[in-house]
């Protein structure tokens, strides 16, 4: 049973005695509202609590049902437990948000000319766009004490950091996550500030300020930490590693930006690191994407490598080219926000099943939206499903209204989709892919591009690389 009850034990029983009065009012109204239409309720998630305490989040779907006078007698439906999926969703919105904090972070380091300005900027732009409690950032002192000094904080602290007596030493006020993180030069992670013991020194001071986690990222230089970047949450178990991954970039980025204001490197070089950042940061987010889908794991990584041959042979500039394998690597992202079950089944899919598969180009337009790219990224994301006669998805958008990278995209996926194995039907051989987008040339898809691409099969030897 999805939530720990036997049958006997829910006969009787409204489904809301089993939700938080505040989710039992949500979903009664939800529901109620389509219930008076005499309409089907779709996938209506809601949060239920497992007969041993722990929440449980379904999806439920059903068909209400009336009698003779027409008043509502119930309903017959399913439930589906999505609590993984959700918890997916969760670690996907955590990760996007910490790329979103890195980008923003990357773009002030790139145009930094003051160290105390960056600072300042740094721990704002963590409160404010990655949505922590409070950030602040300390220098490792040199003196008898080795203290940590702090030079720059934003976030909720009222007197926290001027009250609070932290070391880098190897002693009980040097064992925090800050002195810790300086000593060893390494990230510590502090999931549960009440049950950690090595917080005895600062624990008052902290609940006091609702800091239930936090994360303490040393700023390197030579290999040794000159001070750290720590960052408090206001909920435990607050840090995901996909997103601890981020934050470790971000607080090396910074530190990387900081000795280079040091020691005046060229500009030119510091914008170089931090798009190579960057796009190591594309590469954790499509890693996330193919982790929930092993029957497709590499299906992004070889349409980037066709995608990127086919514009090579277009003969595009190489800046453009860039722009377009990145795009390809992440151009499926927004299928974390469907269910495995539907991206792996076996068979053709519901209308309902079709139309979710359909928001992912959305989806993943909306996850990449506001990280700054030097690229497109996020429109060749949202418009590699249109096709040039306004019959593709999701803004039916035509000709020249498709930017030329997607219409690039648009034929490397369908060309790899078809070739490759799906857990549903076994590929369908180069023969039958190259007659589709033949026949499809000039109609769905670019000419150039459908030409470029079967010379490259045919003429060229063109292979997928073994991933």
């Amino acid at each position: 049973p999805l939530l720990g009850y036997q049958p006997h034990e829910l006969l009787g029983r409204s489904p809301f005695t089993l939700m938080s009065p505040e989710e039992a009012s949500r979903v009664s109204k939800e529901m109620g509202e389509l219930i008076e239409k005499r309409m089907p309720f779709i996938t209506v998630e809601n949060t239920n609590l497992h007969k041993d305490g722990h929440p449980v989040v379904l999806e439920t779907s059903g068909l209400p049902f009336f009698d003779e006078q027409g008043k509502f007698s119930g309903y017959r439906g399913i439930d589906r437990d999505i609590t993984e999926r959700k918890q997916h969703e969760l670690e996907m919105r955590k990760a996007s948000r910490a790329l979103t904090l890195l980008s923003n972070c990357n773009t002030l380091l790139v145009h930094a000319s003051d160290e105390q300005q960056i600072l300042s900027d740094i721990c704002k732009l963590a409160v404010e766009t990655g949505g922590y409690l409070m950030a602040w950032v300390g220098f490792a002192e040199q003196d008898e004490s080795r203290a940590v000094r702090p030079v720059a904080q934003s976030g909720y602290e009222e007197g926290y950091l001027e009250n609070v007596n932290i070391s880098w030493s190897d002693t009980e006020l040097g064992h925090g996550p800050t002195g810790t993180a300086i000593r060893t030069a390494s990230t510590v992670v502090n999931q549960n500030i009440l049950s950690n013991p090595d917080m005895r020194p600062w624990m008052n001071a902290a609940v006091k300020r609702g800091y239930q986690a936090s994360i303490a990222l040393p700023l390197i230089s030579e290999k040794h930490a000159f001070g750290a970047l720590t960052i408090y949450a206001v909920e435990p178990d607050a840090f995901t590693e996909e997103e601890i991954a981020l934050l470790v970039e971000l607080a090396n980025d910074l530190a990387y930006g900081i000795t280079t204001l040091r020691t005046r490197r060229e500009h030119e070089q510091h914008a170089v690191v931090l798009r190579q950042s960057l796009e190591q940061s594309i590469q954790t987010i499509a890693d996330t994407v193919e982790s929930r889908d092993p029957y497709t794991a590499g299906h992004q990584r070889r349409v980037a490598e066709l995608a990127t041959a086919i514009a090579q042979a277009m003969e595009l500039p190489e800046e453009q080219i860039h722009g377009i394998h990145l795009a390809a690597i992440v151009h499926d992202v927004g299928k974390i926000h469907i269910p495995a079950e539907i991206l792996s089944k076996p068979g053709r899919l519901s209308p309902i099943e079709l139309a979710l598969v359909k928001t992912h180009a959305q989806a993943g337009y909306n996850i990449l939206k506001n990280v700054k790219f030097p690229w497109p990224i996020a429109d060749i994301v949202l418009q590699h499903h249109e096709r040039l006669d306004g019959s593709g998805y999701p803004q039916g958008l035509t000709g020249e209204n498709i930017l030329p990278e997607a219409k690039i995209l648009a034929v490397a996926d369908v060309v790899e989709s078809m070739i490759s194995h799906r857990p549903y039907r076994p590929g369908l051989g180069e023969e039958i892919t190259f007659d589709e987008i033949r026949k499809n040339r000039g109609t769905l898809y670019d000419p150039d591009v459908v030409d470029t691409c079967l010379q490259l099969f045919t003429e060229q030897d063109y292979h997928f690389p073994s991933l």
